[in-house]
């Protein structure tokens, strides 16, 4: 499909004036076309070749709409920081349609797009910093196997925003299969709109639960709740094997669906450090990396009282209690892949708890280890971990390993397809703070080539890409703990 051959449609605008209002963008003056994502453009069916197509740079900055757009602010509240707050919405993005291609649906969200309804006093712009890290954010993620949104393209402009200094405003389109957040469901029920929830609860189903068609609203809500909390259950369980922290876990930032969703201070580990803060705004703790599932399960609750107009107490709280268990699972299966395992033993949630407790204390670089890891075969000394890991931890390390060893010989598994295994499921190159700011300067300067690379890399960061090794090294002490604000 040609760009200009590109029609939305709108199930969700259809809805109605309860669930947001139609606004066109502000687009920019003179806008920029700065990077195309080829991925996103063959999930929406849309030709490779028109990657360069300058009309591009106008589609990306409302400046021109796709056949059929009918930009549309969405309303929604939510809970920030575990206090509700009414005045939520789509402050400076606007959902333009969607796209079916393959049997899914896509819908195209433009952020930055300017001021709507719901900005407040915000300005509806977003700045090329904040672009750029939400645009990698999505490939670094999906390259991971997480659920992400994910974005089409980034448009720079020379216009002026301003943040905690001065910076040059930008829009990407950001792509998912739904921009329903958590806050949507809470908006219509402390609004008292049973009848526009209901509305939802039934298209969101229809999407997403088909095999409740036909079921009662009460039945609808209660599979949605076991749905998203399940997804959600798996999504906090990746972030927590990948070493991923949000930074801002408010209930208008979490999906119906289970993406990750809304990147603003978010983190990859460095130096494994459970109680890592990556929001200098957080001063509690609240979003805490080992916080996360904790967090997440918060929020479902806020969904599950927002679904109480339909659903019983009791079949509210067996939703709930589902959770646990469920992230229990999911991280369990990601960290035996991560240490070449297949047979599942009683032993192993204690061998894993003894490797983060040894990486904490030897400050080891999460993504780096494991890495090294992969390719370990039992041999003395073992070749590399030891430069992974504080010297103090050497001995413990040795002492992990002998437990190690003794695993693997109970599973008689084959050093070389073992490594090939963890290889495939340990990153060589992962989305550091460091690194975005340095395709975030670049940029700045006009440079968008080491953008365009670490995109690439990003999305296939398993494999070895020798001529990149230096996009693979550790941060330098400098580079770690990044301060980073809700603007980032």
């Amino acid at each position: 499909m040609k760009l200009s051959d590109v029609t939305l449609s709108h199930r969700y605008a259809n809805l109605g004036d309860a669930f947001g209002t139609r606004i066109d963008p502000t687009p920019f003056k003179h806008p920029q076309l700065i990077d195309t994502n080829p991925q996103v453009m063959q999930l929406l069916g849309i030709d490779p070749t028109e990657a360069e197509n300058p009309a591009w740079a106008e589609l990306g900055s409302g400046a021109k709409l796709f056949h059929g757009s009918r930009p549309f602010a969405m309303k929604y509240t939510g809970h920030q920081f575990g206090v509700y707050n009414p005045e939520l919405g789509d402050g400076r993005a606007l959902l333009l349609g969607e796209i079916e291609n393959a049997g899914r649906c896509w819908e195209l969200h433009l952020k930055g797009a300017g001021k709507t309804p719901y900005s407040r006093f915000g300005d509806g712009r977003a700045v090329l910093r904040s672009t750029i890290r939400e645009y990698l954010a999505g490939e670094a993620l999906h390259g991971l196997g997480i659920r992400s949104t994910r974005a089409l393209c980034i448009v720079g402009s020379d216009e002026p925003v301003t943040r905690e200094q001065v910076e040059s405003g930008a829009m990407l389109i950001r792509v998912a299969e739904s921009h329903v957040r958590f806050g949507h469901f809470e908006y219509l029920f402390y609004t008292k709109q049973l009848q526009a929830q209901q509305q939802l609860i039934s298209e969101i189903c229809h999407r997403f639960v088909p095999d409740t068609e036909g079921l009662s609203t009460g039945e609808q809500a209660e599979a949605l709740l076991r749905f998203t909390t399940r997804r959600s259950a798996e999504l906090a369980a990746s972030w927590q094997a990948e070493g991923f922290a949000h930074g801002v876990l408010n209930t208008d930032n979490m999906s119906i669906i289970g993406d990750t969703f809304d990147f603003g201070p978010y983190a990859f580990l460095d130096d494994y450090d459970p109680g890592f803060i990556c929001n200098h705004s957080d001063h509690t703790g609240r979003y805490a990396f080992e916080q996360q599932p904790g967090v997440v399960l918060w929020n479902l609750n806020a969904l599950a009282h927002a679904l109480s107009g339909f659903v019983s107490v009791e079949a509210l709280r067996d939703c709930l209690e589902q959770f646990q268990p469920q992230v229990t699972h999911a991280y369990a299966g990601r960290m035996r892949a991560k240490l070449g395992l297949i047979e599942e033993e009683d032993g192993d949630q204690g061998l894993c708890a003894d490797l983060l407790q040894l990486l904490h204390q030897g400050e080891a670089d999460y993504a780096r280890f494991f890495r090294v890891l992969s390719h370990y075969r039992c041999e003395r000394p073992p070749e590399g971990l030891h430069d992974c890991i504080a010297t103090s931890q050497h001995n413990a390390l040795e002492l992990w390993l002998e437990h190690y060893d003794r695993r693997l010989l109970r599973e008689k598994s084959d050093s070389r397809t073992r490594n090939r295994a963890m290889v495939a499921v340990n990153p060589k190159y992962i989305l550091r703070n460091y690194l975005a700011q340095k395709v975030i300067e670049a940029a700045g300067q006009g440079d968008y080539h080491p953008l365009r690379t670490l995109r690439k890399l990003l999305q296939s960061p398993f494999e070895e890409h020798p001529e990149h090794e230096t996009w693979a090294a550790a941060p330098p002490e400098s580079g770690k703990r990044i301060p980073l604000s809700c603007s980032s």
